[in-house]
Order: C-alpha cells, then sequence, then structure tokens
C-alpha cells in the first residue's frame, strides 16, 4: 500500500502525520513502528492521524508512539494536529477542537505559535516514595494527559537521562503502565530547563509537551512562579506554560504555547 504522509515537528518532537478522516486507513502496530523508524521508514518520535470527530469537536485526535502503541496525548503532537487540522477547516478559523482520549482540546493560532488548551492535570503526588539508583532527587508525578515523573536536579546536562529515565519508567511503583521521566533545573524564578525520557519512544526526545506541563506546574508549587513560566528543551526552543490554581495542588486553564512546523510530505510504501 502506497500511504501518502506529512511530517512535522513541534519543537523538536517530530511526528509522522495522517489524513485518515475517512477511516480508510488501518495501520497495525507493526507498520507504525516502521513508519517512525528513523532507519527505515520516515522517522518521528509518533504517528498522528486525523479521523472524523464523534462528540462534537472539529476532528479525532489519535495519537501512536514510535513503538506503535497508542498513547492518551501528546503535547507537542496536539500543537501539529492543530496546525495541521486548521488547514482542513470548511471555514477559516484561528481556533480548531479535537477529541482526544484525555479529552476535547482546542488549538489557537497565536502569530507564528500554537496554543493548545490543555486538560486539566490530575493524580498529582508531591513525593512518590520511589527511588533510582545513583539520582538524588524527589520523585513527584502528576498526569498531564499522560503520566509525568518530575526530578528536580542541579546539573541537567550531567544527567543520565537514558539510563535514570529508563528506571523511573519501568519503575514498579508505577507500573503497569509505566511513566514518562523528566529532568529539570531552575534558571530563573520564572524559567526552567527540562529533559525527558519518553515511555513509549524509550529513550531521551528533544521536547515533551505535556512533559514541560508537569514540570513548569510543580516549579510553580515548589516556588511560588508565576504564570506563564518559560520552559527550554532540548531541541533549543523555549515554550510557554500558563495556568492558574484550582485549590491547593489543582490547576485548571493549563495551556502550552509553541512552535508547530511541516517539514516536507510524501509517500511511501508500508
Amino acid at each position: 500500500m502506497l500511504l501518502h504522509f506529512y511530517k512535522m515537528n513541534g519543537a523538536g518532537n517530530d511526528f509522522v502525520v495522517v489524513d485518515n478522516r475517512d477511516l480508510s486507513l488501518n495501520l497495525d502496530q507493526d507498520q507504525i513502528e516502521l513508519l517512525c523508524d528513523r532507519h527505515r521508514g520516515v522517522g518521528a518520535d509518533g504517528l498522528l492521524a486525523v479521523e472524523p470527530a464523534e462528540k462534537g469537536a472539529d476532528f479525532k485526535f489519535r495519537y501512536y508512539n514510535a513503538d506503535g502503541g497508542e498513547a492518551e496525548m501528546c503535547g507537542n503532537g496536539a500543537r501539529c494536529f492543530g496546525r495541521f487540522t486548521s488547514a482542513l477547516l470548511e471555514e477559516p478559523s484561528d481556533s480548531v477542537t479535537f477529541e482526544t482520549i484525555a479529552g476535547t482540546l482546542a488549538a489557537e493560532m497565536v502569530e507564528d505559535n500554537i496554543r493548545i488548551a490543555m486538560s486539566n492535570p490530575f493524580d498529582l503526588t508531591h513525593d512518590t516514595g520511589a527511588s533510582v539508583p545513583d539520582l538524588d532527587a524527589t520523585l513527584r508525578s502528576v498526569n498531564t494527559g499522560v503520566p509525568h515523573v518530575v526530578a528536580f536536579v542541579e546539573d541537567l546536562p550531567a544527567v543520565d537521562v537514558l539510563k535514570h529515565g529508563s528506571a523511573i519508567r519501568h519503575h514498579e511503583a508505577f507500573s503497569p503502565s509505566g511513566t514518562n521521566a523528566n529532568f529539570a533545573t531552575v534558571l530563573a524564578p520564572d524559567h526552567i530547563a527540562i529533559r525527558t525520557y519518553e515511555r513509549g519512544v524509550e529513550e531521551e526526545t528533544l521536547a515533551c509537551g505535556t512533559g514541560m506541563v508537569a514540570c513548569a506546574l510543580f516549579h510553580h508549587l515548589l516556588t511560588g512562579a508565576a504564570s506563564p513560566i518559560k520552559v527550554d528543551v532540548k531541541g533549543g526552543d523555549t515554550l510557554e506554560i500558563g495556568f492558574e490554581k484550582d485549590g491547593e495542588d489543582g490547576f485548571k486553564n493549563v495551556t502550552l504555547t509553541g512552535p508547530a512546523d511541516f517539514v516536507f510530505e510524501g509517500d511511501i510504501e508500508i
């Protein structure tokens, strides 16, 4: 089968995008994994599929990690999805809505950036009680659409993200589904930098939108930093997390603002 695809990236987090509004595509896990393979396929951190909405939004968002497994959400993928689907609207608009497993989200075009209105975070834990060898940091957790662990460190470049990230991702405390693992450091009161090990990709990625949100929210809880909080990612971009408090440890109106760019389009035999 000859598949037409688009390649997009959000702050270095890259995706294969397919238009499946007619539901003619039924890609299996092996095919998705092949498409995301950087040596034998297109190469990507995950695959985004556009499908028809079922609950009144403009579109339905399907996201698959590079291992072919479907995930609830992806913040950088959502920004790319928002830019892609805005061009598919029957009437031109600066905003688009789409249904995800984590809830219905909205994307807004803000000059050259895309702002995603995220789902409300939940299951926030200040100290999971878990630990991994050679990492002296409290492991905090929150679900920002997908589960994330956050560890604040002094020397971010020195962190062995592959080693510690894998240990956290597979830790029994987060079984059976596992978790994403983030390492963050404070640059200024309103500015942090992070590195992320992504579940499903099983390695460090250049950016992770839901991970940025998780780190920014814990930075606020630990320091009182006001919204918005800037976040530097390994890909070199700086994104912005906005939020409002909702109770002691709750948040609402969480937003993620940053770039989402087309790279190329093409056809591949699968």
